[in-house]
């Protein structure tokens, strides 16, 4: 998406990028900001490509939407043979590209974030194998959203229909919405297919947020994907919330949408931050150039879910205690990367959960002085979602496996479970009783995340989204999440909660007050959907008391 005088994609008008230009020339001056952002100064993700960890993205599928696409060698006239950036498949729509057709240097900047592999500008998963699709030349007076759900279905159906994460890094102005009214209630048509395909294909979204002027809104209203805000440096860590992302409360208007760039109610839009300031690209014939933006921001979360999802396979092929298919699942994904990102830096004791840095908003202020921290019923502040992505620590967060409520649980740890009504409509509740005490003082983490429901209107029956087709929601139902001593039954007495009645996600973080015995408890507050049961993914991060 383009904004604030952004350079706009040579065949379209109707959708903008997320990234601004700040070089295309090659690069003399050492700006290494790719390289910074995927070590330790970014999101650490360059420790697990090495020993012992070994982790590259190896034989993971990951894919991307956009408008153009990366070059690929044999395909295009400007790739050349050991391209740094090599995908496995570019697709035009539902059919196959066509040579030298919407090659385009957005795409091929943000695929080199996730699996680039030039020696010294390494992407974040550089054996991922990536599918792109592109949706090539649009009409600028009508709405792109069917041509991007098409696109969009047919990247997830790709490998086997075995797609990991799905990487959007542009949007579509309130403005084109074909809606009377328009508002970004999670309605319009690609936001509906986005939380649609995430449920049927198995393939988590990770949408770069909002930016600059606004007006490319959609779909950063979906309800299970993951929408990333960006960071930049300073000191040389990326630690600080740029000035140009729009937070889920904006104060301006975009001149090319009159109705406010923020979600319908109090529902938030950012969930995840990761670095996109100054960062190191590399365009289709190979030259480098450096670009900020949210576009660049929100691959490298699917590069890094490309390096967890080959954890995953690892530990389940190799019939390893305690690590169910289910690892796979996009929203155990989610409650993982949301509940490992940094906070506030650990001071070597271990009481903040080993986080590596202090984050801060535009306001130079930390999670824990936002509403956020003080408010029961706000799961995510409103720039920093969770935190800052972390990949090492997400990779400690997954290590120890799933473990259900049916025994007493390690200190971190995850699962992924499911919750029904009682035939007497009572609430059915999951409690997570830890094994050990925990640690007064020490920071306590947990993150429950589930799908919204919605259906396909198939009206040839076919099973796929043809264009002309349309969605409809079922509705998110709720669910809740408390911290409680580990003997009580009232929810009165618990330390404290997370009891949103309007996100797909529930966060705690809070301060143990005394060293004890704890448990979380999931209570399915509320059915919308008809569906027989509420699958959630659940991730928490406890001390244990010495």
């Amino acid at each position: 998406m383009v904004k604030q005088g952004r350079a706009r994609s040579p065949f379209t008008k109707a959708v903008f990028w997320l990234g601004t230009l700040v070089g295309s020339m090659p690069l003399a001056l050492p700006v290494l900001a790719l390289s910074e952002s995927v070590g330790p100064q970014g999101i650490d993700a360059r420790r697990l490509h090495d020993a012992p960890y070994n982790l590259t993205g190896e034989k993971i599928a990951i894919g991307q939407v956009e408008i153009g696409r990366p070059s690929q060698f044999g395909l295009d006239k400007v790739a050349y043979e050991n391209m740094p950036v090599a995908v496995r498949r570019v697709l035009l729509l539902d059919g196959w590209a066509v040579a030298d057709e919407f090659v385009d240097g957005h795409a091929a900047n943000v695929a080199s974030v996730m699996i680039s592999q030039d020696k010294s500008r390494t992407g974040v998963a550089p054996e991922a194998m990536l599918y792109s699709g592109a949706v090539g030349a649009l009409d600028g007076t009508r709405s792109a959203q069917p041509e991007e759900c098409l696109a969009a279905q047919s990247v997830a159906s790709q490998n086997g229909g075995d797609v990991r994460a799905i990487n959007f890094s542009f949007g579509e102005p309130l403005g084109r919405d074909p809606r009377s009214n328009p508002v970004l209630d999670g309605n319009a048509l690609l936001t509906q297919c986005i939380d649609w395909s995430s449920r049927v294909h198995g393939a988590l979204y990770v949408i770069a947020g909002n930016q600059g002027s606004g007006g490319i809104p959609i779909p950063t209203d979906n309800f299970n994907g993951i929408n990333v805000a960006y960071s930049r440096q300073i000191d040389g860590l990326f630690t600080k919330i740029d000035f140009a992302n729009l937070s889920s409360e904006p104060t301006t208007r975009s001149p090319r949408s009159l109705a406010p760039e923020t979600n319908v109610g109090p529902r938030r839009s950012i969930n995840l931050v990761a670095p996109g300031s100054n960062i190191e690209l590399i365009d289709p014939d190979g030259q480098v150039r450096a670009s900020s933006g949210t576009s660049f921001a929100s691959p490298h979360v699917v590069g890094t879910i490309a390096l967890l999802q080959q954890w995953v396979d690892r530990q389940f092929r190799a019939g390893t205690a305690n690590w169910p298919i289910e690892g796979r699942h996009p929203m155990v994904m989610k409650a993982v990367l949301l509940n490992s990102a940094d906070k506030l830096k650990d001071s070597g004791d271990g009481l903040r959960l080993g986080m590596t840095r202090t984050l801060l908003d535009t306001k130079n202020q930390t999670w824990v002085e936002s509403d956020a921290y003080q408010d029961r019923a706000i799961p995510l502040h409103n720039e920093l979602g969770t935190g800052h992505l972390n990949a090492y620590r997400a990779y400690q967060q997954l290590a120890p496996g799933a473990h259900g409520p049916e025994a007493a649980v390690p200190p971190v740890g995850w699962n992924y479970a499911n919750l029904a009504k009682s035939s007497d409509a009572t609430t059915q509740v999951h409690d997570y009783v830890f094994e050990t005490p925990l640690q007064a003082g020490s920071y306590f983490s947990a993150t429950l995340a589930w799908e919204r429901v919605v259906e396909l209107v198939d009206q040839n029956g076919n099973g796929l989204y043809d264009i002309g087709e349309a969605f409809q929601d079922q509705g998110l139902s709720n669910l809740n999440l408390y911290l409680m001593p580990a003997d009580a039954s009232d929810l009165a007495k618990s330390i404290w909660s997370s009891e949103s009645e309007v996100d797909s996600v529930e966060h705690i973080f809070y301060q143990i007050p005394e060293t004890g015995r704890y448990k979380l408890r999931v209570i399915y507050q509320q059915q919308v959907h008809d569906q027989p049961t509420q699958p959630y993914g659940l991730a928490w991060w406890a001390v244990p008391a010495p």
